[in-house]
């Protein structure tokens, strides 16, 4: 029993080490590996090899698959040079098996080692990522070691032994427990490699291994199924394109199994090395022969899987792409994208505040729907960014998350006030057929016009960051608050006069002014933050100027 759980342990071993290396090169060269994924679709050749390369880089296929339909699903790449890029992860998958499989013990504690120096003591640099990387390598490479220590007691047992011979003969029955392999350790190279330890020591033969070997090609293209479940057609037809291919490469192989180990066994090569080149050559050889048809099988995978119609009408989420997390800064931009589209939303609900403030009921409505949608991508963007690891990202990485979170908490809670101004009007002006003075309307519209500018002005701030513009929003606020405080004074003078209209609406009239204060704060707040981070800059050159 303790053996058994030896060699789960290892396996579980061999899959973190993979998260944390595919994390650490994420981090580093992710929105380059993007980058190198939608600048190579243009031809196939090119888009092939981006998969070969970032499934090699990144230690797995299903990064890659989640990579390529997190673009597809954004429309960013289509259907058919995403299968392409696909059948390349295959390729790179089966090369990275024949990378781990060379003698490579000296290697890890190397990595392992520098690897923690280099995170423990640059962790808010890429450097320290990097470092993070070069400990999940070290850990892959040790964890294929324990898997081979643990496996052999077990294969030598006597019940193992009666257990593993059943599989001779039956191809089918192979081919899925070599898929259940894949989709229990998450990963097709550790099944593969699992498969080549058992085939070292003898515990199954080689036709049977290799039937394994495709069982586990078959488990990779489930595991893609599996993940895009949920998500839109778009992503499912990549899955399915993936899938089908699998199956249709091992159609005619599984049958010839028996003659091909036959074949091989004239090699005179162990058989463990046997298995690890027929899974190299029998992806790279499938692939190669399936490339032409990824047109065709984009036609067949967009038939089977009609896109679905938008019944909902509600606003959904964009560009929160869950592929991103492991890369912060991308993620970030995702988030920051969605935060821009609740500025815009904030904008509808103020360009309806003003036929709302005249009478309209329909564009109370309106605000009312638009803060639902508000409501949505808030909670939306909020567990997205709670989704983010933030140990070990840079400090500029840290203040763009409080940045982000900030002001879509800002662009909430403006919609929540925007909808209370509009009930208030409803219920204590407009209701009882009561109308603000027109001295009291036009400040009031000359406010709101100001308020529109700042909302437009703090989304500028708070994609470019820029310092310049962040001040002018400083001073535009100030300006708004001298404005709000002389048309209050302005408002208890018309009292005064026993200005009828002024009285019937004074509880309204001063509700309304304090509530634009509020509003121009919100909309104002995130020229500080940038502020705040200029002069920490200034500070740190003028700190390093004086240093030297």
């Amino acid at each position: 029993m303790l053996t058994l759980l030896h060699l789960l342990s290892a396996i579980a071993l061999l899959v973190w080490g993979t998260h944390i290396a595919r994390t650490g090169i994420m981090r580093v060269y992710g929105a380059r590996l993007r980058r190198a994924i939608s600048a190579s679709v243009s031809h196939k050749p090119l888009a092939f090899l981006a998969g070969l390369g970032v499934t090699a880089l990144v230690q797995s296929s299903n990064a890659t698959a989640l990579l390529t339909t997190s673009f597809v699903s954004q429309g960013l790449i289509a259907l058919t040079p995403a299968l392409v890029i696909l059948l390349g992860a295959d390729v790179g998958t089966a090369l990275m098996v024949r990378v781990m499989t060379f003698d490579l013990s000296w290697l890890s504690p190397l990595l392992i080692f520098l690897g923690v120096v280099l995170f423990l003591s640059r962790k808010q640099m890429p450097a320290g990522q990097i470092g993070r990387a070069a400990i999940g390598f070290g850990l892959i490479l040790l964890a294929l070691e324990l898997i081979v220590q643990a496996a052999t007691p077990i294969t030598q047992a006597a019940g193992v032994k009666v257990m593993f011979s059943t599989l001779t003969g039956d191809i089918l029955l192979d081919a899925l427990l070599g898929a259940l392999f894949a989709i229990v350790s998450y990963s097709s190279l550790a099944a593969v490699l699992l498969t080549a330890t058992l085939t070292a020591s003898h515990v199954i033969s080689l036709e049977v291994a290799l039937c394994l070997v495709i069982g586990a090609n078959l488990g990779s293209g489930i595991l893609a199924m599996i993940n895009t479940s949920a998500q839109g057609a778009a992503a499912r037809r990549v899955a399915l394109g993936s899938m089908l291919f699998k199956l249709i490469g091992s159609l005619p192989a599984l049958p010839a199994m028996g003659y091909l180990a036959d074949g091989l066994a004239i090699t005179g090569l162990p058989d463990s090395e046997l298995v690890i080149y027929f899974h190299l050559s029998y992806n790279l050889i499938r692939c190669l022969l399936l490339l032409p048809f990824a047109e065709s099988m984009s036609k067949l995978c967009s038939h089977l899987i009609a896109m679905e119609q938008e019944l909902d009408l509600r606003v959904r989420p964009k560009h929160l792409d869950n592929s991103a997390l492991e890369t912060p800064a991308l993620a970030l931009a995702n988030a920051a994208r969605e935060t821009l589209r609740m500025g815009d939303i904030v904008e509808q609900m103020l360009l309806r505040f003003q036929g709302a403030l005249h009478g309209s009921h329909q564009q109370m409505q309106g605000i009312r729907r638009l803060n639902e949608d508000l409501d949505v991508l808030y909670n939306a963007i909020k567990l997205y960014l709670a989704q983010i690891d933030r140990v070990g990202i840079p400090d500029h990485e840290s203040q763009r998350w409080a940045e982000v979170i900030e002001t879509a908490m800002d662009m909430e809670q403006s919609g929540d006030i925007i909808e209370r101004i509009i009930d208030d009007i409803n219920n204590d002006s407009l209701g009882v057929r009561r109308s603000f003075s027109l001295a009291g309307m036009n400040e009031l519209n000359e406010l709101y016009a100001l308020l529109v500018e700042n909302l437009r002005l703090s989304m500028s701030v708070f994609l470019s960051g820029d310092s310049v513009v962040a001040r002018r929003l400083r001073r535009s606020k100030h300006r708004f608050r001298i404005l709000s405080r002389r048309y209050s004074h302005s408002h208890v003078e018309r009292l005064h006069q026993q200005n009828v209209q002024s009285l019937e609406t004074s509880s309204l009239h001063l509700s309304m002014l304090g509530d634009m204060n509020r509003l121009n704060s919100l909309f104002c707040s995130v020229a500080y933050s940038v502020l705040m981070a200029s002069e920490d800059e200034d500070n740190e050159r003028e700190g390093s100027t004086l240093s030297l």
